[in-house]
């Protein structure tokens, strides 16, 4: 500060802010004492949801059907194309999956043909299916749904070069997946079981198919293990969508997976006739919501209560991971994951006040049970490593560093040694993934507006603010050549977008000012202009917009309404440290 008026004029500036964020926060809260958040709207799962329902039962679901056509048609842009949400740039997925929707409801704009003619350099079947299958290369975790889809909607005329998905090897044991080199990535086994079933009934048979054929019962059997109680795979209106569709398809339309799966649909529709693409991320915004807050949160007992019973306590369904660890929200259809497992293990350490618990310990241990090979955090499975959403992830590595370093004291003696040789093996890979510029780039996030779409500004900063309390050399040496990379691609308004040049977006300039203000060893002016553009944002009633930066399952963009105000309060708390 250049003189102490400016200090203080500082200072009441974010008291201002973080007084506003605080009350909006807790008044998130939802009765049952944690938080939802709302995620966006999406045309994707909008689009699958009306035309599952459509193919079901179409006199059935007709209000369903309708509302839904209507918001397709209401979210079109000008020029016949859709995006993930409605703040996302046009792209070929939504626009295909929604021109496939109407055109079964007949209802399909004629723009909207124009734009995929234009998009895949015409409308024949090769074409179409040769733009998918180039997109999303050899991951056919929605490839396959996307162009069974288009089948079933008389998009493409003919089954046969719509890849087959081998359903078969979903009856091999889940211990043994890793070694099969599975088309699809490890949280999608009900899509190959379904998509599979679908293509393998409409395609042509050869000698070998009476053989196919007779693992389909097995194959169901494993189907219906996997589906929660609330018949929603993954809380995924998409998944659940494209499982429904293919199962009515095969001629399965009153088989219970498919009712429970449109069932689900249902159930999850908003009052605008949209779906998210999943039902609420209730345990990251509660994760989320108590670093943001600290230790300024009344009822943390009960909070703690809350939490430590949403862990998993039996191995789970659809992963075959054992108990132990977290999802991403409380409701049935959750998977047990590393981010979120490691997010509610710092969160009960603000909430407990580090006093250990049999939770914690099983947790920590479930976290171990999941590392790589190559040292690093994969986000659900272990050994997954062929398809890119499988691969370990920098910053839920540096996030499982942080959980470690937070409870390592507080540990069993010989869960403290398992702990420290982990992290030595954790550092060593992300030193080794580190790029030459000092970033990382993460997997579920990313900015739209960048040219690769990739966000390294995101993983860069998590990560250093998830290590900034690590003393190891090799953990200080990569903080300080993060640190300089994220000094490096601020822009002159003082924010941040997804990498260099990328335009500033608030959720990205409020996760880089954490990481500064983690991080002491930086830039003061750096971080004062990062806390100008947010306080003008606030200022001119812009600091709750929507910024899709997050990715979901095969690199579906999507907002959530939670995420600028825990991010930006958790900034501001940690830059008011910096300077008093």
């Amino acid at each position: 500060m250049s003189t102490e008026t400016d200090k203080s004029t500082m200072n009441c500036q974010l008291k201002e802010v973080i007084d506003f964020l605080r009350k909006e926060l807790l008044s998130k809260r939802t009765p049952g004492k944690i938080w939802r958040g709302k995620l966006s709207s999406s045309a994707i799962s909008t689009a699958v949801a009306v035309f599952a329902l459509h193919t079901v039962d179409r006199e059935k679901y007709a209000i369903y059907i309708q509302k839904g056509t209507e918001w397709l048609i209401d979210t079109m842009k000008a020029d016949g194309s859709w995006g993930d949400t409605v703040e996302s740039p046009s792209n070929m997925t939504a626009t295909l999956l929604t021109y496939a929707a109407l055109t079964a409801v007949g209802q399909a704009p004629p723009a909207a043909k124009d734009y995929l003619t234009a998009r895949f350099g015409g409308d024949t079947d090769q074409q179409l299916i040769n733009g998918v299958l180039a997109y999303y290369g050899t991951d056919l975790t929605f490839s396959a749904p996307i162009l069974v889809m288009c089948a079933l909607a008389g998009i493409i005329s003919s089954w046969e070069k719509i890849p087959q998905l081998p359903f078969e090897l979903a009856v091999v044991p889940q211990r043994f997946f890793r070694f099969l080199q599975l088309p699809v990535v490890s949280y999608a086994i009900p899509a190959l079981i379904a998509v599979g079933i679908l293509r393998h009934r409409r395609g042509k048979k050869n000698l070998f198919s009476p053989i196919r054929e007779s693992f389909i019962p097995k194959a169901l059997q494993v189907l219906e293990r996997l589906q929660p109680v609330n018949g929603g795979f993954l809380e995924a209106a998409p998944l659940t969508a494209f499982v429904a569709m293919c199962m009515s398809g095969a001629g399965y339309r009153e088989h219970r997976a498919t009712q429970k799966g449109v069932g689900f649909l249902t159930d999850t529709v908003r009052e605008d006739g949209s779906w998210p693409i999943d039902t609420d991320l209730a345990g990251w915004m509660t994760a989320l919501s108590v670093r943001a807050l600290g230790d300024d949160l009344p009822e943390k007992e009960e909070l703690a209560t809350l939490i430590r019973q949403n862990a998993f306590t039996h191995k789970h369904p659809f992963t075959g991971a054992k108990e132990g660890g977290w999802g991403w929200t409380d409701l049935p259809g959750a998977a047990p994951d590393a981010d979120d497992t490691s997010g509610a293990l710092v969160a009960l350490y603000t909430l407990l006040d580090g006093t250990y618990c049999p939770e914690v310990g099983k947790g920590i241990e479930w976290l171990l049970a999941l590392q790589n090979k190559d040292g690093g955090m994969p986000t659900f499975c272990k050994g997954w490593g062929k398809l890119p959403f499988d691969r370990s992830s920098p910053d839920i590595s540096a996030h499982t560093l942080l959980a470690f370093q937070l409870w390592m004291d507080a540990l069993p003696a010989a869960l403290q040694r398992k702990c420290r040789k982990s992290r030595l093996r954790l550092l060593r890979w992300m030193r080794k993934t580190q790029a030459a510029d000092g970033s990382w780039t993460p997997l579920w996030f990313g900015d739209q507006d960048a040219e690769d779409e990739r966000s390294p500004v995101y993983a860069t900063a998590m990560t250093i603010e998830y290590l900034s309390g690590c003393e190891e050399p090799i953990a200080r040496e990569m903080v300080r050549k993060a640190t300089a990379y994220l000094l490096a691609t601020q822009n002159a308004d003082g924010g941040w977008g997804g990498a260099k040049g990328v335009s500033s977006k608030i959720t990205l300039t409020a996760r880089a000012l954490s990481a500064l203000a983690s991080y002491r060893h930086t830039d003061n002016e750096a971080k004062k202009r990062a806390f100008d553009y947010l306080y003008g944002m606030y200022k001119s009633g812009d600091l709750f917009r929507a910024e899709p930066i997050g990715l979901y399952f095969s690199r579906l963009w999507y907002s959530e309404e939670m995420y600028n105000l825990t991010f930006v309060l958790n900034a501001l708390k940690k830059y008011k440290l910096n300077i008093s």
